[in-house]
């Protein structure tokens, strides 16, 4: 077989394509969920640690020049090393948010897979020669 036939066989595979799927739709997840915590969730946190702003929670492990403001993106640009910890912060509640929902979403989705067969399963028939077999026993009965 040859190479471009095999790998034409592996792409158009059911799961390779809702796979793509999958990662095309959790990629547009993924900014919504960064929306939501840069936006609407850390600056509430923020406020309650007393207008605490994450992104600019670093450390610069070098020298920083005489004159540079004193926010990541300034000494970032001045080429100074930091340990941007803060920054660390908002990923990681960012990630926790987003296993969270996604946890959830699997186990609804799970939830509606066990339900439908119980709606779905009709009483199977009874077959003709079982009934046969009934009404003869009901008969000699009598």
């Amino acid at each position: 077989m040859s190479f471009m036939k095999e790998f034409r066989e592996f792409a158009v595979k059911g799961n390779v394509v809702d796979l793509a799927v999958g990662v095309i739709i959790g990629a547009a997840f993924g900014k919504i969920v960064d929306s939501i915590v840069n936006d609407l969730i850390m600056p509430i946190v923020g406020l309650i640690f007393g207008k605490l702003d994450f992104s600019n929670l670093f450390v610069a492990l070098g020298t920083v020049p005489e004159g540079t403001p004193h926010t990541l993106e300034a000494i970032r640009k001045a080429g100074v090393p930091v340990f941007a910890y803060g920054n660390f912060i908002t990923v990681a509640v960012n990630f926790i948010i987003l296993a969270f929902i996604i946890f959830l979403m699997v186990k609804q989705i799970n939830r509606l897979k066990r339900e439908a067969p119980a709606e779905a399963a009709a009483p199977e028939a009874t077959p003709e020669d079982v009934i046969l077999l009934r009404e003869i026993r009901d008969s000699l009965k009598r």
